[in-house]
């Protein structure tokens, strides 16, 4: 039974102010109100964290471990339960969410084994040597937490980007204490997965500041929560203007902290002439596939595509052409970005050199119709507002001369999450040119797949250089997302019974760089 309270350090505590969510495909209200936090909230929530960071900061790593097992256990006992409303608040269909929640668990326990490994701690031994001139001191060095961390729920992963999503899941695995800020749009999908949370902290007996659930409409709570001086870091999934505006509360401050947003992208799709010439039907349908996928609402979607004009380009076009309209409207996250969606097309479509390929079938006004254009290289490269997000199933297909002009447009567009390229073997030669330029403007670089979906691994990125995130050294998906979180120590010539546990001679646990070489040794 949903309460429509905020959890604060382990107190479900109501308002004076509420708020209701509404259901994406109808736009009727679901119970219950939700109580909107206030700074006060806020102030004690940060308060309770800064308090828990002294015992959760320094917690065993096999009992920090066994928490995140924890808490991904009570989060997949939900079920059914979770299920169905997040399908009402989200609009998202019963299996996709399914999978959501598969994924959320799955990051959790990622986490807490590479919490157990211990090599995410960056330990490095020099050891001393007196006999040097000058004395050469005994320096040791590990990665400690940086702090309570804010998170903001993301409004298009109800699961795996918000409560209990890649952001927390790292920030907990690093040792900080989190206080989330919920998305409005699904409150009772983040109080069933903050109850789980909950009720994982407490029977891990750590202190219930350790983790806090806020809930609210108004952006100063936001706001609130990234002034307030005892948060260390802020995490967060969303549109360009919500992330700068984070990150401008954080410069604000008496003491600045690192705000990891990741914002906006249109994931440059490369379509190489070979490959293209094998088989332009089959990649047109793959696209419009990929583009309209959960109605377009994927920070992965591929907004561009570039291809060299050509006949197996008009007969890309022409099966995209053909393929649009049997691609049925689907309920997008909130009216908000409905509107927000159609608004976008709406301009797309008006800007010089824009020639429309086909659209999907039409739907309420809560989903979002697939639509897809084309343009000429130069026309491109004459309006940045062909270089726009639009949030939603919309794609641009961009007519080059030659490579040589692909290269062009690649080198002149802003930092993305992803860029794919669709190649044969013929076509490696001409490839090679090309990633120098992707490495500079991407965080993934894909050979023949769409970008939509992401694998959460030791090795997957999840990030860009800007605007695609605030931090392109960074990514907020895999196992290296905690490095977000840590900062490193050296301790010099500190006696042995008072270095930490990991650094003591003989009691090394992991990966440790002993005077420059690397050694694992026995746990």
């Amino acid at each position: 039974m949903l309460t429509g309270k905020n959890h604060i350090a382990g107190e479900w505590r109501g308002g004076d102010r509420s708020f209701t969510a509404v259901d994406a495909a109808s736009g009727d209200k679901l119970e219950p109100h939700f109580a909107e936090a206030s700074k006060s909230d806020v102030a004690d929530a940060c308060a309770a964290a800064a308090e828990a960071q002294k015992v959760f900061g320094s917690l065993a790593l096999g009992k920090r471990a066994a928490f995140l097992r924890l808490a991904a256990d009570k989060i997949d006992a939900l079920g059914d339960t979770l299920t169905q409303r997040a399908m009402a608040e989200s609009g998202l269909p019963e299996a996709r969410l399914n999978g959501e929640r598969g994924r959320t668990v799955g990051q959790l326990r990622l986490f807490a084994d590479e919490v157990e490994n211990g090599a995410w701690q960056g330990l490095r031994i020099d050891h001393a040597n007196p006999d040097r001139t000058p004395p050469k001191p005994d320096l040791r060095m590990r990665k400690i937490p940086l702090g309570p961390v804010a998170v903001f729920g993301a409004s298009n992963f109800p699961l795996a980007f918000s409560v209990a999503g890649g952001d927390t899941a790292s920030a907990f695995a690093a040792g900080c204490c989190v206080v989330v800020k919920g998305h409005p749009a699904h409150p009772g999908t983040s109080e069933l997965v903050g109850g789980a949370i909950a009720e994982a902290v407490k029977e891990s007996g750590l202190p219930e500041g350790v983790f806090s659930l806020l809930s609210g409409t108004d952006f100063e709570l936001g706001e609130a929560l990234v002034k307030d001086a005892r948060i260390a870091a802020v995490g967060f999934t969303g549109s360009r203007s919500g992330g700068l505006a984070l990150m401008e509360h954080s410069a604000n401050r008496e003491v600045p902290i690192p705000v990891f947003a990741e914002m906006s992208s249109i994931n440059p799709v490369v379509l190489m002439p070979n490959r293209l010439a094998e088989a332009p039907e089959a990649l047109a349908e793959a696209y419009v596939g990929s583009l309209s996928m959960g109605a377009g609402q994927f920070c992965t979607n591929p907004g561009i595509v570039l291809t060299v004009e050509g006949e197996a380009t008009d007969r890309f076009i022409a099966k995209a052409r053909e393929a649009l309209p049997s691609v049925a409207a689907q309920t997008m996250l909130t009216k908000g970005i409905s509107d927000a969606y159609r608004k976008g097309i709406s301009t797309l479509g008006s800007l010089d050199g824009a020639e429309p390929v086909g659209v999907g079938q039409e739907g309420s006004s809560a989903c979002g119709r697939a639509e897809v254009y084309t343009v000429s290289a130069s026309a491109f490269r004459k309006d940045n507002g062909f270089e726009e997000e639009v949030f939603g199933p919309s794609s641009i297909i961009v007519r080059c001369r030659d490579l040589s002009e692909v290269a062009e447009i690649l080198e002149s567009l802003e930092g993305q999450l992803t860029a794919t390229l669709h190649l044969n073997e013929t076509d490696h030669q001409e490839a090679a040119k090309l990633l120098p330029v992707l490495e500079q403007r991407a965080g993934r670089i894909l050979a023949n797949a769409w970008p939509t979906g992401v694998d959460v691994t030791h090795a997957m990125v999840h990030g860009g250089p800007f605007p695609a995130t605030s931090d392109g050294r960074s990514t907020s998906v895999g196992t290296l997302a905690i490095d977000r979180f840590l900062r490193p120590v050296c301790y010099q010539d500190l006696p042995e019974s008072l270095l930490p546990e990991a650094l003591k001679e003989g009691s090394l646990g992991s990966l440790t760089r002993v005077d420059g070489t690397y050694q694992l040794a026995e746990k």
